[in-house]
């Protein structure tokens, strides 16, 4: 179990200083929009490693005329049958206010990917509604959030494959390229190029597995990775994958150097969902219906984590009502109240989530502040 039981805000988004203790683990934050629902769910996933659920520029989290901001939480976690609370809190940097800085039980963390140890959150918002209809890298970028919150260390594999990929296309743009420093820069693509995209294998094969996922009154979601590096992950060891990608990177350098850029690599990856029962492809699938296989890879992924790790995640659901039928929204409350973890839900109708009376706190955000909903 992961959950909140107290956030501080300074100076972030439209909170000049929140602290905030909420009374139970599932908190329904309910009011119109741009009260602050969003920014509340936004803040919780500022503390683990990432751009936190909007993806946003450092620039853009302090609130409006200030410069620094920052947010602080005290989390129970459960690792087994040991309790712990830890005070987590991440913020910009006051010697550089362009870096995020993160705190863990007041202690500096030079390495961000640490503080994925101690918390843990997953998260659904209305952008990922079109998952289906935008380009493959929407859809990359979900599964590789996915990813990282069980391999921090994904985030370094793609940031080197992109920072190699671009000195090679900067090599490519000279005259009388040196062969053997190209060479050198394809062979460090393909590697790290295979390990972010073997961790992609891995995840997919994970949901893929999750059997309960279909007992969640959601459609269960069958996944497939469409990027040649992973069929051959398929037949091959990861070294011969490695000698094979970077000998056809090799054999792309002519056109790479007209276009820019590179054919081959893992940010070609795209990803397939369809319903494991009917195989309806999410493309071809009603809004409702994506809404829902969204919401059961979710479900499965916070499974998936507990799993691995001992612990489940926090639940960041931002306007999961939306499209979903009656019966579904049923499904999702029975599901709510069946995972042992913290949950923050937001909606504009508080009467949406009456059914969660019982084990929810009902809050309103109203000029930076929160107040008790009756």
């Amino acid at each position: 179990m992961a959950c909140v039981t107290r956030l501080v805000l300074t100076d972030f988004r439209n909170y000049h200083h929140l602290s905030w203790k909420p009374a139970s683990p599932v908190t329904v934050i309910t009011g119109p929009n741009g009260s602050g629902k969003t920014n509340l769910l936004e803040a919780v996933s500022l503390l683990v490693p990432g751009r936190g659920l909007r993806g946003a520029r450092m620039d853009e989290l302090p609130r409006h005329g200030a410069s620094l901001w920052g947010v602080a939480a005290d989390v129970a976690a459960q690792w087994g049958d040991d309790a712990l609370s830890i005070q987590i809190a991440t913020g910009a940097d006051p010697v550089r206010p362009e870096r995020r800085a993160f705190r863990v039980d007041g202690q500096a963390q030079r390495n961000r990917d640490a503080v994925g140890e101690y918390f843990s959150a997953v998260w659904l918002t209305p952008q990922m509604d079109r998952l289906f209809q935008e380009g493959a890298g929407g859809r990359r970028r979900f599964l590789d959030r996915l990813v990282l919150a069980l391999e921090p260390g994904h985030a370094r594999e793609l940031a080197a494959h992109d920072r190699t990929m671009m000195q090679r296309s900067r090599l490519l743009a000279q005259r009388g390229a040196d062969g053997g420093w190209l060479n050198a820069l394809e062979r460090t693509m393909a590697r790290h190029a295979v390990a972010a995209v073997a961790a992609r294998v891995d995840m997919v094969a994970r949901l893929n597995a999750d059997e309960q996922a279909v007992a969640d009154g959601f459609p269960a979601a069958l996944l497939e990775l469409d990027c040649p590096i992973a069929g051959r992950l398929r037949e091959m060891p990861a070294l011969a994958v490695e000698d094979w990608l970077a000998e056809q990177i090799a054999g792309t350098r002519a056109i790479d150097s007209q276009r820019g850029g590179s054919r081959l690599g893992a940010h070609r990856t795209d990803l397939r969902m369809a319903d494991r029962l009917s195989l309806r492809p999410a493309s071809q699938s009603s809004t409702g219906q994506q809404k829902a296989l969204l919401l059961g890879i979710v479900l499965s992924h916070a499974r998936i984590l507990a799993a691995c790790r001992g612990q489940m995640p926090m639940l960041l659901l931002d306007e999961p009502l939306v499209h979903l039928d009656d019966v579904r929204r049923a499904a999702l409350f029975q599901a709510i109240g069946r995972m042992d973890t913290g949950v923050f839900l937001t909606g504009t109708d508080n009467e949406q989530f009456a059914p969660l009376r019982q084990i929810a706190e009902f809050v309103t955000p109203g000029e930076g502040n929160l107040a008790p909903r009756a």
